[in-house]
């Protein structure tokens, strides 16, 4: 057992009150902490991957009480590949809102280590119930953050935002509830072997709070029918903080992957892939409903928005096939995408600082500051969010492409694919027309600001970055991915990491 799996949960934990007590009139010495808060977290994510790179899995039980009765927390290549992910993406987003963002309202960066906090909790346990407890942590600080800034249209998003998920609360609850009754555990690992054994005249309620979860899963994935609250969310949240909740999509998506692979997966008996008749056809129509959005859009930040729910779409599809070659593809295309989502509302943001009176409308406008470097930033977002050559984007659509194919469904989920894309191409290529080709002819309002945005724009070209080092080291990151996607299938590996080798039928020892 080591003590430094913790550390992803303990470290953001210790540094939130910090910041709330100690550097809370002093916004230097917040940023300070917060930047070396976040180095530190990738720090520790880049270490434990080098421990499992191996194949091994690690765990630590809290206090010492052994799984399935304590609290354990698992490392594995998926969930140490999350961590990295996070760490990536919100020291990016923090050079970014450090730029002069973070002043619009108080305590920014507190809550932004709570967030962390709960994203990393909930990567790295192994309880369903615990997973309830980092789902509120992240969500309590994401309200805070939804609304940093104030203002009328993002306090309405902000209720929209909280309403539901409260209600995705509730459920949750309830779900836990139903499943904890009639498998008298919520460790994983644990129900995963207890699963098979429940009694066929309990299997009714299992797979009855199964499904809830799902649905759960699917409000937080952004999955249709429950998608409705993202789009007016992210575009109205600071841009920052949209950024940032790029990750929490795939927050979902994770948990689809641990529950319905781990828990009710090939050895399920009864409640076997109890997911796939519904996830498949929900994510199919969520790329369609994300990829018209995208055209439909009448402002950046809302195709951004739908953007993310046609990637969300894309995502659970592979997924939702459920065989170890669909899930390699599904997870390089998750790096590419928060990535590649997340850098769009940056750009949104700078643009709509150079557009008073317009923002981030699709309109023309008169020309503004730096009009030529976000245009060229914006092409290459698009490039990597549609999906076209030579980037990310087209190798993660190429990947699921193959992988579907000896599905029964192969010509269906290829069609779609291809027709959104172009769809997709077509709705980014109007926008980019429309802010960065056409103009008034009139001569543009500089704002004083617009020039002082050095740290915006690092933060903007390190996600685009990121984008292209996935495409430059896509072979070793594939190997990587697929061996991920094979100890994920290997159930029995997790089981037994979790549990040791004491396991009898009908549960642990």
């Amino acid at each position: 057992m080591t003590h430094w799996i913790i550390a992803p949960v303990v470290l953001p934990a210790i540094m939130a009150p910090i910041l709330l007590m100690g550097a809370r009139h002093d916004m230097v010495l917040a940023r300070i902490f917060s930047i070396a808060s976040t180095v530190a977290l990738l720090g520790i994510a880049l270490a434990l991957t080098t421990m499992v790179s191996d194949g091994t899995i690690l765990t630590y039980a809290l206090g010492n009480w052994v799984a399935p009765f304590g609290i354990v927390l698992v490392a594995d290549r998926l969930s140490v590949m999350m961590l990295v992910l996070t760490a990536v993406l919100a020291l990016a987003v923090l050079f970014f809102a450090i730029d002069g963002s973070d002043r619009d309202g108080r305590h920014f960066h507190a809550l932004y280590q709570f967030q962390l906090m709960g994203i990393n909790g909930a990567f790295l346990t192994g309880d369903f119930f615990n997973l309830f407890v980092f789902f509120e942590v992240l969500l309590i600080a994401s309200y805070g953050l939804m609304v940093h800034g104030g203002g009328p249209a993002r306090m309405k998003a902000g209720v929209q935002y909280v309403v539901i998920n409260l209600v995705g609360s509730t459920l949750f609850l309830i779900a836990v509830g139903m499943i904890y009754s009639v498998a008298g555990t919520l460790n994983m690992a644990d129900l995963a072997v207890k699963v098979p054994h429940i009694a066929a005249g309990d299997q009714a309620l299992l797979q009855a709070g199964a499904l809830l979860l799902l649905l759960v899963f699917c409000i937080k994935a952004a999955l249709i029918p429950v998608h409705f609250w993202l789009p007016g969310t992210y575009a109205n949240a600071p841009a920052a903080v949209a950024a940032l909740f790029a990750i929490m999509t795939k927050v979902g998506a994770y948990c689809v992957i641990r529950l319905y692979i781990l828990a009710f997966g090939a050895d399920a008996g009864a409640a076997t892939w109890l997911a796939a008749p519904w996830l498949l056809p929900a994510a199919l129509l969520t790329l369609v409903l994300g990829m018209t959005g995208v055209l439909a859009a009448r402002r950046l930040g809302q195709l951004a928005g739908f953007a993310v729910i046609g990637s969300m779409g894309l995502l659970l599809t592979s997924i939702a096939l459920f065989t170890p070659i669909a899930l390699s593809a599904a997870l390089y295309y998750l790096l590419h995408s928060t990535l590649a989502g997340a850098v769009l509302f940056l750009i949104a943001d700078l643009v709509a600082r150079r557009r008073p009176g317009h923002e981030d409308g699709l309109s023309v406008a008169p020309g503004f500051t730096q009009l030529k470097l976000l245009a060229g930033a914006f092409f290459i977002a698009a490039i990597a969010a549609t999906g076209m050559p030579p980037l990310s984007g087209f190798i993660g659509k190429l990947l699921m492409l193959d992988a579907a194919l000896d599905s029964v469904h192969a010509a269906v989920i290829w069609t779609l694919i291809l027709g959104t894309s172009l769809i997709a191409i077509i709705g980014f290529g109007r926008a980019g027309s429309t802010l960065f080709w056409k103009s008034t002819g009139e001569p543009g309002s500089f704002p004083e600001h617009a020039e002082k945005n050095s740290l915006s724009l690092i933060a903007i070209g390190l996600l685009l970055a990121g984008c292209v080092g996935l495409t430059l080291f896509a072979g070793p990151l594939t190997t990587y991915l697929d061996a991920t996607a094979e100890q994920i299938f290997a159930t029995d590996q997790y089981i037994e990491a979790v549990l040791g080798n004491t396991v009898l039928p009908g549960g642990s020892l």
